[in-house]
């Protein structure tokens, strides 16, 4: 009887129908693509190497300006100081100096990429610390460091580009006017977030200080011997670099910790703001869909005001024809909850596999709690209806034409 219902009012039924389904779709959609995102970040930095920390200058994260007033004056790493914390830290397996600059053209022969490319100054303990494989060629020694060999290490997005017919080993390559030797090629990593992690090159980190560097801070790697260790090894790197830094006993660190486990949750922090959006707009359309199917049923109870008359004339209770009418607002709101949910994934999924996430997921949590809110908003949104139809005096309803 709810489906005849709805069969007998198509586009009545079928715009509040679409009113829902774009809620719903709001909801899923947010979920899915936040559900993916997470994942997919929490899957690369679990990837970049375990019981790796970092510390710089300021959180990779700064949510809003007064975050970012309390780290703006903060000091920058410099390579002095990255490099003594080295020398004086023991406990770590690896260490590694990293600086980076992006949106740089690589050259070779007559070939160049677009300017794309993420230029990585490091040293020899960054493939260590960050889980980074050189499948052809070798990685750098702490000899190309010391010596500032001019060597360069190629991404598998940057080597296809300028070599598509012939190993790019021993090979020249330019960039910013300055000739590199190729010693290596990275193992294809894939992409996060849309960003390719294969369009890169690195440079020794001397060479990059010498040619690339601005005044910037640097990013110090440090990897624990093993998980047990890891709060050992990220004490004794506060402090030292507290004495490095001259941070006075009682002041708090000029300086941050960054761990995967931060990282992510900071990272997680920040997409919360996309879920409030999404539950936000998919609320909005719902409280509007649900007064299109309070109006839908008070017409649905006007038009068949004679039919409740039979049916209480024949022994109907109040209750039986309060049912009828909320399961009908029920099947309705279901109606559009399971075309939206089918829109949300699809939209959610195609959103993260256009950014390139690495784990697109579906919100299983998400569907259950869209199919328990349209079954609310039927109920909600149904009950006044219902209750003006058992309501109705069946000798005046019998008399309605």
């Amino acid at each position: 009887m709810a489906f005849d219902a709805v069969r007998a009012n198509k586009l009545r039924s079928g715009l509040t129908l679409l009113s829902i389904a774009i809620g719903i779709f709001a909801i899923i959609g947010a979920g899915t693509a936040v559900t993916s995102l997470n994942n997919s970040v929490n899957g690369e930095l679990a990837s970049l190497g375990q019981n790796t920390f970092q510390i710089r200058r300021r959180p990779s994260i700064i949510m809003g300006n007064r975050e970012w007033m309390k780290y703006r004056n903060r000091k920058p790493i410099d390579f002095a100081q990255a490099r003594e914390f080295k020398r004086q830290m023991e406990s770590a397996e690896a260490i590694s100096i990293n600086d980076s600059e992006n949106r740089l053209v690589v050259k070779a022969n007559n070939l160049s990429t677009d300017p794309t490319v993420s230029v990585e100054g490091i040293d020899e303990g960054y493939f260590v610390c960050n889980n980074v494989t050189i499948d052809e060629g070798r990685e750098f020694t702490a000899e190309d460091i010391n010596l500032n060999r001019p060597v360069i290490i190629l991404g598998r997005d940057v080597a296809e580009r300028l070599f598509p017919a012939f190993s790019p080993l021993g090979q020249q390559v330019s960039v910013k006017g300055h000739r590199f030797t190729v010693i290596g090629l990275q193992k294809k990593r894939g992409s996060v977030l849309g960003e390719s992690l294969d369009d890169v090159v690195y440079v020794p980190i001397t060479i990059y200080q010498k040619y690339f560097a601005e005044f910037v801070s640097l990013t110090i790697y440090v990897k624990a011997p093993n998980k047990e260790s890891s709060s050992f090894v990220v004490d004794e790197s506060i402090g030292i670099m507290r004495t490095i830094r001259n941070v006075k006993p009682g002041d708090d660190n000029n300086f941050e910790i960054e761990t995967n486990e931060s990282l992510a949750a900071s990272f997680s922090g920040l997409t919360d703001y996309l879920t409030i959006f999404g539950f936000a707009s998919g609320a909005i359309a719902l409280i509007a869909a649900g007064v299109g199917i309070m109006n839908i049923m008070l017409v649905s109870v006007k038009e068949r005001t004679r039919e409740i008359g039979v049916r209480k004339a024949i022994g109907a209770k109040r209750w039986n024809i309060m049912s009828q009418f909320v399961i009908e607002a029920i099947t309705l709101c279901q109606i559009g909850g399971i075309f939206g949910i089918i829109l949300g994934l699809m939209g959610g999924l195609a959103l993260g596999s256009a950014l390139g996430f690495q784990q697109a997921s579906v919100p299983i949590n998400w569907v259950v709690g869209s199919v328990a809110i349209c079954t609310f908003l039927g109920i909600l949104f149904g009950s006044y209806p219902a209750w003006k139809a058992a309501s109705l005096d069946p000798i005046e309803a019998l008399r309605y034409e």
